[in-house]
Formats: C-alpha cells, structure tokens, sequence
C-alpha cells in the first residue's frame, strides 16, 4: 500500500507541475544590444542564467573586441607590432575562435577574412568623413590582408602574424561565437529552451513549450521590402546587407561588407542569410554569402550539414531583386 501511495504523490505532483514561464533581458555588449529570451521555472532560475550569460559575453568581448585597446586581440596584434613574426601565446578562447575564422576563410577562398583589420579601420573612417580611402593607404592596407599571414599552432597555443601593423578584425564571427558560448552557459543553468539575438544574429535551443520552433523574422533587402520567416530549433541564422550599415559617397552606396580582396565595400544592393548549427557559422558565412558568385556559395551552403542560405541582390535601386536560394531554404521557411 505505502508504494502505490508513493506513486499517487508523484502522479500528483507530476500533473500540477507548472510549465515554464518566458522571461525575456536585455543588456549591451560588443556595440549592440543583446536580447535573451528563455523559458524557466522561476525568475530567480531565469536571473541567475541570463547574468551568467551576459557574464560570458562580456568576459568573449574583453578577448576579441578590436575597439579595446586593452583587450587580448588588441594586445596581439601589439605584440606583433613591436616583433613581427613572433609567436604569442593566447588564450584558449581566443585560439578557439582564430581557429574557426581560419576555418570559413578556407570554405570560402578567402571572402571572410578575419585579417582585414586594416582595410575596415580606413572605411570607418570613410564612413564618418564621407570620403573614400586614398589609393595609397588602401594599397597599403591591403598589403597587410591575407588569412594565410596568421599562422595558429594548436600544441603551443600561440598565434603569429607574418607583418608588422596587421590587424585581425573578429567582427564578422564574434556575436555568432558568442551567442553559442551564452547559449552553452544557459544549457549548464538547465535552461532548455532560449533564444539569443545580437543585431542580425539569432541562436536557439529547444523550441517554446507547446511549440514547434522558434519563429524568427529576417530583415528585407529594402526598406519596406517583404519579410521573411524562418522556424528554427537548436540553430543559428545571421543576416547580412546594407539596409541600415553602408555609406554613400559621391552618389555612390558602399556596404559595410568590405571585399577582403579590393578593400572596397559592396555596391548594389545585397543582402544575405545564413542558417547554420552554430552561430559562428551563420556569422562569418553570411559575410562570404555577400561577396561570393551565387553558384559557388550554393555548393558551399549545401555542403554543409545543417545549413542553408538566402541571397536577394538588386543591381540598381531600380532594378527587380533577384533571389537565390540554397536546397535546405525552404524547409526552415514558416509558411
């Protein structure tokens, strides 16, 4: 009798057990605002794995952020300025994801190249003069770009840039490695289903109780344009374009996508979206999307498990948008 009351207690408790309740935080990291979204049993359950999420985005940012002159990527390329071509230790976060953006620039032949520090620091500057690089500094910058000048070595956990004055930019894999270790820290707080988004990159878990997926809008080509949505679980998509990022200079529209090649920024009107398993995927392939031809990013995109790809090209403002789609697209499209 004391066992079949044991397994009413259970049954009982089973059934008034209450499912979890969303919560949702916000806070700025990395020059934009990071949103979580997460489903949990209380908000004391719900506080302690945000803070420790945004904890972990903040500590990721002190390592990759080139904007900190203090942190390690910024002491790196330090280093390598006072003894070019000398091996130097970094951390394991950091090896991690010079490794990864190693990785994507070999898949797309260099399209995503995280050494191409220099040539961003000469259109930031464009950006806020409204003047374009002068040919002499841009050739030089460019001089300095090439993802096979930066040689990783695993065993001894160093990094070596083979020229003075290089500068590694990790603003195209950053926010995507970042949400996947966010997302890592809310799976140790027994979060099962949460979302994280960083501007145009989104990661998720689990989908919402009594869900199917999350359901994620992307951002149009043009202002105004149709929007898109996308179901995702356990995935990553990041979105990249000149909708709200470009320049105009001399009547002519330059994107924030810098071709690593010519050190110039896309004309036209582009904008690409990556589905990947990993948010450092979704991030850094979506800058490849832009600039590789539609054939040969296709046969990327479906080379890969798991991922898919959006590209939506206008050639001029009056020109009709043409749309390319991966094999897997349209199976995360929500109808």
């Amino acid at each position: 009798m004391r066992s079949l009351a044991v397994h009413l207690i259970l049954l009982a408790t089973v059934a008034h057990a209450e499912p979890p309740k969303r919560f949702e935080a916000k806070s700025v990291h990395m020059g934009t605002e990071w949103k979580v979204v997460l489903y949990a049993a209380d908000a004391k359950a719900a506080d302690e794995a945000t803070e420790a999420a945004f904890k972990r985005v903040a500590e990721l940012d002190a390592v990759m952020s080139d904007y900190n002159p203090k942190s390690e990527l910024m002491k790196l390329c330090a280093a390598n300025d006072a003894d070019p071509g000398r091996p130097v230790v970094v951390s394991d976060d950091l090896l991690k994801v010079l490794t990864l953006a190693r990785q994507v620039s070999e898949q797309t032949d260099g399209a995503f190249d995280s050494t191409v520090g220099p040539v961003v620091k000469l259109w930031r500057t464009a950006r806020k003069t409204k003047q374009l690089p002068k040919a002499d500094e841009l050739k030089a910058a460019r001089e300095l770009v090439g993802y096979k000048m930066l040689t990783l070595d695993a065993t001894g956990k160093t990094a070596t840039l083979a020229k003075g004055n290089m500068r590694i930019d990790l603003g195209g894999i950053g926010k995507g490695f970042a949400a996947d270790e966010a997302m890592a820290v809310l799976r140790s707080k027994g979060i099962k289903s949460a979302l994280i988004a960083a501007s145009g990159d989104i990661t998720v878990s689990n989908a919402p109780p009594d869900k199917e997926a999350w359901v994620v809008d992307i951002a149009p080509l043009t202002q105004g344009g149709p929007r898109r949505s996308l179901k995702l679980v356990n995935a990553s998509v990041s979105t990249s374009g000149d909708l709200f990022q470009h320049v105009e200079i001399d009547g002519v529209r330059y994107s924030h996508v810098l071709d690593p090649k010519t050190g110039v920024g896309l004309t036209g009107r582009r904008s690409a979206t990556v589905i990947a398993p990993h948010g450092w995927q979704a991030d850094a392939l979506t800058k490849g999307a832009c600039l590789l031809p539609a054939d040969k990013l296709v046969k990327l995109i479906d080379g890969i498990d798991g991922a898919a790809a959006f590209v939506a090209v206008k050639e001029t403002e009056d020109s009709k948008e043409v749309v390319r789609r991966s094999k897997r697209f349209e199976q995360f499209e929500a109808k």
